[in-house]
């Protein structure tokens, strides 16, 4: 069975938001925000929306990688 997420269940508080929107503005992954903040990626998703946060990449590369 698959590990459940450390914050499932759990109200999203105002510095959860915050970090949220933190790491979207960065260009993070959506798996990888939902690791941090111990939440699963539907439940970041559903979160970002409610929020108005965009959580498409504001470039090609996430990781800066050299492109050749």
């Amino acid at each position: 069975m698959a590990k459940r997420p450390e914050n499932e269940n759990k109200h999203w508080t105002p510095q959860d938001i915050r970090q949220l929107e933190r790491l979207a503005d960065q260009n993070t992954p959506t798996r990888l925000i939902a690791y941090k903040l111990g939440r699963s990626e539907d439940s970041v998703r559903s979160k970002a929306s409610e929020e108005d946060i965009s959580l498409k990449p504001t470039n090609q590369s996430p990781y800066n990688r050299i492109k050749r």
